[in-house]
């Protein structure tokens, strides 16, 4: 059975107390967009896949009874960064399982300001967090510095990105270059300011290489994506601007996340490839396919490790691709065209939703000023420690 995304709804992203807002009050204004892009009113949602990392216990409920009160069945999500996404899959499988014809797959994040500790819940006692055996990798290969740990392990990620495979600074900046110039087109952006390379370069430094401009915030905000049947579609008169989710995958780590001992596995390189060869073998597409991506460029080594991960370049290359310009407007793939979560901004649980809500604007040619030409396929990656990776791949109906 097919599924599709039939509407899709997002807030701003905001920098953490600059607006006076609630988490339900940002899941009232993405859900309704949503409902109101695909013309369904709330009584049609049958159930609801709501995601969140920093909020209590049954959120989700408190978010959607904002949207109304119809006692449908509501799944409270919590998969690190990697939630939004799967709040989408959630959807998708319940949709495809032929449990329910139409479901709203809901993300959110009201976070605090400042650097994100060691997982969702912050740094805390490293012996018995969910990420206890990732940053014992990184301890092992170099220590442990006085610097935020999501941004140390990624930081040193990149620095055997770049001894192993001559990477240079200048190309990690340039990731970063290229998505806070795409987000100056988007007006749901947190930042939308150009910065060049050697202003990126010059930013103060995070945890060397990684300056503050190649990091992601921390980000208020949310997504909606409202996911039905293909008989659901029809009824109601969808199909023309409905976009199917052609294929879609989450892995897991495996042996091979820990076995090297390098921090570039650990942060999620091989489970981000499984992810993509299995949503490449479910859709019967493959990265030749795709015109427009979305990916979690937590910090700009990511985007790099991201492009080898999905097969748009081998190992060690990626730094060369998108000093090549391949990655932009004009090159083979736009990636990241909202400005990612770089300049767009992280709220943890709406991130993958807000992905999908790109790619469908894409998709529908929509998007405005950052409008990708022609596109006709979009893939969406989204990842999170301790660990997941979520691969979408989504087509024009």
């Amino acid at each position: 059975m097919k599924s599709y995304v039939a509407g899709v709804g997002m807030t701003k992203f905001e920098k953490p107390e600059t607006r006076d807002w609630q988490y339900w009050d940002m899941a009232r204004e993405a859900g309704t967009a949503a409902l109101a892009d695909a013309g369904i009113p709330y009584e049609k949602v049958e159930q609801a896949a709501v995601g969140y990392c920093f909020q209590a216990s049954t959120a989700g409920q408190r978010a959607v009874y904002e949207l109304g009160l119809t006692g449908l069945p509501v799944y409270n999500l919590n998969n690190n960064c990697a939630t939004g996404s799967t709040a989408l899959m959630t959807a998708r499988q319940l949709v495809e399982g032929g449990i329910a014809d139409c479901v709203l797959a809901l993300g959110f994040e009201k976070m605090s300001r400042g650097s994100l500790g060691g997982g969702a819940g912050g740094a805390g006692d490293f012996a018995t967090s969910p990420v206890a055996r990732h940053y014992g990798i990184m301890a092992a290969a170099h220590g442990f510095e006085a610097s935020p740990p999501t941004a140390q392990i990624f930081g040193n990620a990149a620095r055997e990105h770049m001894e192993r495979y001559g990477t240079t600074e200048a190309q990690l900046a340039a990731v970063a270059a290229k998505n806070h110039l795409h987000s100056s087109r988007n007006p749901n952006a947190q930042f939308q300011d150009v910065h060049s390379v050697d202003e990126i370069l010059a930013a103060r430094t995070v945890h060397r290489p990684l300056t503050k401009l190649q990091c992601s915030p921390t980000s208020d905000g949310a997504a909606a994506a409202l996911v039905v049947s293909e008989r659901f579609a029809a009824a109601h008169g969808l199909e023309a601007r409905a976009v199917e989710i052609a294929g879609q995958a989450m892995t897991t780590d495996t042996g091979e996340s820990f076995a090297s001992g390098s921090c570039i596995d650990a942060v999620g390189r091989p489970m981000s490839r499984a992810a993509a060869r299995q949503a490449y073998e479910t859709s019967g597409l493959g990265i030749e396919d795709v015109d427009v991506i979305e990916l979690h460029d937590c910090f700009s080594v990511n985007e790099l490790l991201t492009y080898e991960a999905l097969g748009m370049c081998e190992d060690g290359a990626s730094g060369k691709l998108v000093e090549s310009g391949a990655t932009t407007y004009g090159g083979r793939w736009v990636v990241n065209p909202s400005g990612g979560l770089i300049s767009k901004g992280h709220p943890l649980g709406a991130t993958g939703l807000a992905q999908a809500a790109e790619l469908v604007w894409q998709l529908r040619g929509e998007a405005g000023g950052r409008q990708v030409a022609g596109a006709r396929v979009g893939l969406a990656h989204n990842i999170g420690l301790g660990g997941a990776a979520v691969v979408t791949l989504l087509r024009k109906a």
